[in-house]
C-alpha cells in the first residue's frame, strides 16, 4: 500500500481494509493486524493506524477480542456492500443520467451499451 495525499493516511488505511474485506480477501471472523504491527509494516504512527482502525470499529466493520486483536464482523461484506451499491447509484449512475439527458443521448442508448459491455 502506497500512500498519497488525496485524504488523510488513517482514512486510507480505513478503505484499504474495507476494500480487502469487500474483495475476499479478509473474511468475516478473521483476525486483522494490531495496530502496532501495521504501523510497523507501513512505517506510519501507531495512532494514525488506531484512527483508522477506531473509524472501523464505529462503523461496525471490525470489533475486538480484548487482549486478542482486532477482527472482522461478522456481516462486514453485506455491510459494505450495501454501502457501495448506494454510493453507487447516486455517485456514479445518477450523474451519468444527468449527463446523458445533457447532451441528448437517450437512456435506452445507455442501457443498449451497458448491456452491450455486459457479455
Amino acid at each position: 500500500m502506497v500512500f498519497d495525499d488525496r485524504s488523510p493516511i488513517y482514512l486510507q488505511i480505513a478503505d484499504q481494509i474495507k476494500n480487502d474485506i469487500v474483495t475476499g480477501a479478509l473474511a468475516e471472523d478473521e483476525q486483522v493486524m494490531s495496530t502496532n504491527q501495521y504501523a510497523s509494516f507501513y512505517r506510519i504512527n501507531p495512532a494514525t493506524a488506531a484512527k483508522g482502525f477506531a473509524q472501523l470499529v464505529d462503523e461496525g466493520v471490525l470489533y475486538k477480542k480484548r487482549g486478542i486483536g482486532m477482527f472482522v464482523s461478522p456481516n462486514a461484506r453485506e455491510l459494505l456492500r450495501t454501502g457501495r451499491r448506494k454510493a453507487f447509484f447516486s455517485e456514479v449512475v445518477d450523474p451519468m443520467i444527468r449527463e446523458a439527458r445533457a447532451i441528448g443521448v437517450p437512456l435506452k442508448d445507455v442501457v443498449q451499451h451497458i448491456e452491450k459491455e455486459d457479455k
